[in-house]
């Protein structure tokens, strides 16, 4: 199989280990740089250049594209679609999971349990959508923040009411959504490959935070997800159209509950917890959608 992964840089953790799961398997493998492909687009007439040369004849792309350079870099794996090649991620289920809002639409249309979430405009409306929402604490969030970057939690209604405000203020999408005091700033980190939850993790926030990304100090423990956690997992993924996808999950009163869907989920964080090779899971899932495919 002749591999492309799209990533600023070949350097991260995580493209670098999924080089190294390619090779290791008998592929052949190039780390391209997103924003250094170029297009030319026309009826039946579909190329692509990079750093001067012609790029052509890949069997798969595994996209690692970060939020910053989400535009571009769907487009150009769009390209590669358009020319041919396979992904476990398309361009535009990236930009379903990228949009929290939309994202979360199509996850509660199919039935999956999420937090109760609010989306509004006009600041006439403030008081009314968090009436909708309940009572707070109530968790507001940038509507394209990773990592959890733009996630602020308000205790208070006139908290949730400025920061709705100080948001609109500054032309920012987001989105509100209740509290869930029984997670105890806890998540479930599921990392879905194809139709299987090849790994799991529990992430702990640190004192003091209520957000358990590993990037605000979290820490992370190997767990096993239940059979329910699992097909909950699949299905957020596949509900967004993602074959590769970390899936978030909350523990509540009502059952678990999805938080986030990610499309570009860092593998070393649950490799090291859980000390499985997740990269080598997703290699051989590409590398088996190809060969399907090429029969």
């Amino acid at each position: 199989m002749k591999l492309a992964i799209l990533s600023r840089n070949g350097s991260l953790y995580s493209t670098r280990r999924l080089v190294e799961a390619a090779r290791s398997r008998g592929h052949t493998v190039r780390v391209l740089d997103p924003l250094r492909c170029y297009m030319r687009i026309a009826p039946g007439g579909f190329a692509m250049r990079y750093k001067g040369r012609p790029v052509s004849g890949y069997d798969a792309v595994i996209p690692r594209i970060g939020t910053s350079v989400t535009r571009y870099a769907t487009a150009v794996l769009r390209q590669f679609e358009l020319m041919g090649s396979w992904t476990p991620n398309p361009s535009d289920a990236i930009l379903r999971s990228r949009d929290k809002l939309r994202a979360h639409q199509l996850l509660a249309a199919q039935g999956i349990n999420l937090p109760t979430t609010v989306f509004g405009d006009s600041p006439d409306d403030t008081d009314d959508l968090l009436s909708l929402l309940g009572p707070p604490p109530h968790v507001v969030k940038l509507n394209e923040g990773t990592q959890g970057a733009g996630v602020v939690l308000t205790e208070k209604p006139s908290a949730s009411r400025a920061t709705v405000e100080a948001l609109r203020g500054l032309y920012a999408n987001f989105l509100v959504q209740e509290f869930v005091a029984e997670a105890a700033g806890a998540d479930l980190r599921c990392f879905v490959v194809g139709d299987r939850v090849v790994a799991a993790m529990r992430r702990q926030a640190a004192e003091g935070e209520f957000r358990s990304n590993l990037h605000r100090g979290g820490q992370a423990a190997p767990a096993q997800a239940s059979a329910q956690e699992q097909e909950m997992a699949v299905r957020s993924a596949q509900a967004l159209g993602l074959e590769v996808a970390g899936v978030d999950l909350i523990a509540s009163g009502r059952g678990p509950l999805v938080l986030e869907v990610n499309s570009t989920p860092g593998l070393e964080g649950i490799e090291a917890a859980c000390g499985v090779d997740v990269a080598g899971a997703i290699v051989e899932h590409v590398a088996s959608r190809v060969s399907i495919g090429n029969q």
